[in-house]
């Protein structure tokens, strides 16, 4: 599934980034080599990454 169709991230690359320890939304786009630009995905992209934040290791 898109996640951000500005930058097409995918959800798969949010959950990754969230398992390599990133905890905001923001940080996760820049591991993943972009910026955030519209805004309308960042609320969903932070659900996805507290969701693994919550998933044991």
């Amino acid at each position: 599934m898109i996640v951000c169709s500005c930058n097409a991230i995918r959800e798969r690359q949010i959950r990754e980034a969230a398992r390599a320890g990133i905890d905001d939304v923001e940080e996760a786009y820049a591991f993943l080599g972009c910026q955030p630009n519209c805004g309308q995905c960042l609320t969903f992209a932070q659900q996805l990454i507290d969701e693994e934040a919550c998933v044991p290791a």
